[in-house]
C-alpha cells in the first residue's frame, strides 16, 4: 500500500512570514518523509485581491525557492506553480457549476475581505474555495494541512466531493474525501501589533509580522516595538495577556523549548528581558533558512528545473483526475 498524499499552497504575495512558516510550512517539512507530498505555489489565488502584475512572477519563484529553503526535500516532495497545470482553472469551472451560490456566500473569510474592498471586490474572491478545492481534488490528497482559518474551507471542500460523487458517482468515488492535518501548536500566529489578530501579508503595517528574510536589524526592530502588556510576570492562556501568549508562543516555536519549559523559564521575566531573548532565537532560528535561500536564487537554472519537474510529475496526476471529473459529468473524451 502506497504512502497517503498530502496537498497544500501558499501565496506567492509579499515575503512570507512566521505565520507562514510556524503554521504551514515547518509543519510539511516536519512530516514529509511519512507522505507523498504536492506543494504549490497558488499564484492563481494570489490575483482574487488587488497585485501588482509586475511582481507577481518573482514573487512566485521567491516562495518557490522559499519551500527549499525551509527545508521542503525533493526526495519526499514535490514542488510546482499552480497556473503551470491548467487543470486547475479547469477543474474549478467544472465544481463551480455544481457548488451552491450560497454555499460561497458563508465563507467568513470572504465576507472579512469584500467588506475590505466594498464594491470593487472581484468574483474570484467570493469562488476562490471552489479553486482551492479543485487544488486538493486534482491530486486526491488524503490529508491537507491547514491552518485554523482555513478548515471552513476544507469543509466546504469535503462538501463539493459528497455532492459530487452523489451526482455523478454511479456508486463509486470519483474524487477522494480529504482529511484536515492541523498543528496543535503554532496552528494560528498572531500579528505582533494585536495579539487578538492573525499574522497576515495583507496588514498594511510591516511592524505586525516577522518576514522569514528579514535582516537581524528588523527583527530586533519589530520585537522591540512589538505590543505588551504592563504586567510583569509572562504566561500562556490568559485571554487577557493574548499579546503575551502569542509571544511565548512563538519563542516555544523557534526555540524548539516545551510548552512547560518556556513557561518555567519565563515565568518572572519583565518584556525588557524577554524581548532580547525572543529577539535572539528568532533571529538564530531563521539564518539557516536565510542563507539557503540565498544559495537557491543564486542558481536560477536550478529553481527552474525544480519547477519544470513538479509541472510535469503534478501534470500527471492532475489530467488523470480531470478525465476522470469530465467523464462523470458526461463528456466526450478525445
Amino acid at each position: 500500500m502506497g504512502r497517503q498524499r498530502i496537498f497544500s499552497g501558499v501565496q506567492p504575495t509579499g515575503n512570507l512570514h512566521l505565520g507562514n512558516y510556524l503554521g504551514a510550512i515547518r509543519n510539511w517539512v516536519e512530516i514529509q518523509d511519512q507522505f507523498d507530498n504536492y506543494f504549490c505555489v497558488v499564484d492563481l489565488h494570489a490575483i482574487t485581491v488587488p497585485h501588482k502584475s509586475e511582481m507577481l512572477a518573482q514573487d512566485t519563484y521567491k516562495t518557490a525557492a522559499s519551500y527549499l529553503a525551509c527545508g521542503i526535500d525533493l526526495q519526499y516532495s514535490t514542488i510546482f506553480v499552480q497556473s503551470h497545470v491548467s487543470a486547475h482553472s479547469e477543474l474549478a469551472w467544472l465544481l463551480n457549476c455544481i457548488t451552491p451560490l450560497n454555499w460561497l456566500t458563508d465563507m467568513i473569510q470572504f465576507k472579512e475581505k469584500a467588506l475590505k474592498q466594498g464594491e470593487n471586490v472581484g468574483v474570484g474572491l467570493l469562488d476562490y474555495p471552489v479553486l482551492m478545492a479543485a487544488d486538493i481534488l486534482l491530486y486526491q490528497a488524503d490529508k491537507v494541512p491547514v491552518g485554523e482559518d482555513q478548515k471552513q474551507h476544507l469543509e466546504l471542500t469535503r462538501d463539493i466531493v459528497d455532492r459530487f460523487n452523489h451526482q455523478f458517482g454511479k456508486g463509486s468515488k470519483v474524487l477522494k474525501l480529504p482529511d484536515p492535518l492541523i498543528r496543535k501548536e503554532g496552528a494560528r500566529v498572531m500579528s505582533l501589533t494585536d495579539g487578538t489578530k492573525k499574522m497576515s501579508k495583507s496588514d498594511p503595517s510591516e511592524l505586525s509580522r516577522i518576514n522569514i528574510l528579514d535582516s537581524p536589524e528588523e527583527i530586533t526592530k519589530k520585537i522591540k516595538r512589538c505590543k505588551t502588556d504592563p504586567v510583569k510576570g509572562l504566561v500562556f492562556d490568559d485571554p487577557e495577556r493574548p499579546e503575551c501568549n502569542n509571544l511565548l508562543t512563538l519563542y516555544m516555536l523557534l526555540s524548539g523549548k516545551t510548552k512547560e519549559e518556556v513557561a518555567t523559564e519565563c515565568a518572572d521575566m519583565g518584556w525588557g528581558q524577554f524581548k532580547p531573548l525572543l529577539t535572539e532565537t528568532a533571529i538564530n532560528a531563521l539564518k539557516p533558512i536565510q542563507d539557503k535561500y540565498q544559495d537557491v536564487m543564486n542558481e536560477k537554472g536550478y529553481l527552474e528545473s525544480v519547477l519544470r519537474e513538479g509541472r510535469q510529475k503534478a501534470s500527471e496526476i492532475a489530467n488523470q483526475t480531470l478525465k476522470q471529473v469530465k467523464a462523470a459529468l458526461g463528456y466526450s473524451m478525445p
